[in-house]
């Protein structure tokens, strides 16, 4: 199949489809490098295709080449200023380096172009807790839940969010409804549980391990937050079996994959 597609580009060395054909046939085959060439040589061609360019911005995204990927998604900016999409794109490469401050000036400007679009503002949250700026991080879900009723992830972020301000209860409060509208969502009970021990209720928080542990049955991690609650309660034989079956667990899969 790549072979015909190498036929058809020394045939047509200058056209742009058989090159993007050529390129979704290397990517298929997770030949990243392969595919970000065929990019560049149809951004030579058509040098203001912004498919073209978001396409090259993608791919150096999969090579973790954030610095060059942003490049890409800033020259598509250029050529569509307005467009929230390539502005939310541009600002998720800038969280990934880090740069909170100018990711969250993309992520207004999206707003301003979308200002119904919950997601950009669930991303501005994203960006504010990162600067620990909570007291916005909970504006923007306020002003989100308006466009999103009854959103599972609004109400767990709403719950995260409230938790780093230290107001449990109402965290809580946001996490119960959560997971009345998601009751096998094993992240939100774990959430739950978190904030139940910050609270020091370790029985309430056993009770949302134990719950977790029905979703994703002998998870080394959650049978040791169960080990060490059930410490905290005074459980301590409880707590020496389950680190003990931890153990056994571990060992019995090391010798299992030594015997393959």
């Amino acid at each position: 199949m790549l072979e015909d597609f190498e036929k058809g580009h020394v045939l047509k060395s200058t056209n742009t489809f058989i090159l993007m054909i050529y390129e979704d046939v290397k990517k298929i085959l997770k030949d990243y490098v392969g595919e970000l060439e065929d990019f560049e040589k149809g951004h030579v061609l058509e040098p203001t295709n912004a498919s073209i360019l978001m396409v090259c911005a993608n791919v150096k995204k999969d090579l973790k080449d954030y610095v060059e990927a942003f490049r890409d998604v800033d020259k598509v900016h250029v050529i569509q200023p307005n467009n929230a999409y390539i502005l939310m794109i541009r600002e998720n490469v800038k969280r990934i380096l880090k740069d909170y401050v100018e990711a969250l000036e993309d992520l207004d400007k999206a707003h301003v172009l979308e200002p119904n679009n919950a997601y950009i503002l669930t991303f501005c949250k994203d960006v504010k807790n990162k600067l620990k700026d909570y007291v916005g991080a909970l504006e923007e879900l306020d002003k989100a839940d308006v466009f999103e009723l009854n959103n599972v992830f609004i109400f767990m972020f709403h719950g995260g969010v409230k938790s780093n301000l230290g107001d449990y209860v109402e965290a809580l409060e946001d996490l119960e409804k959560a997971h009345v509208l998601e009751p096998n969502d094993a992240s939100i009970l774990k959430i739950h549980e978190y904030i139940k021990k910050n609270m020091e209720d370790y029985v309430g928080a056993l009770e949302d391990l134990d719950n977790v542990n029905i979703f994703e049955p002998n998870d080394a991690f959650i049978l040791l937050m169960q080990s060490t609650t059930n410490f905290k309660l005074k459980k301590y034989q409880i707590a020496l079996e389950i680190i003990i079956f931890i153990l056994q667990s571990i060992i019995i899969g090391y010798w299992k994959l030594e015997n393959h």
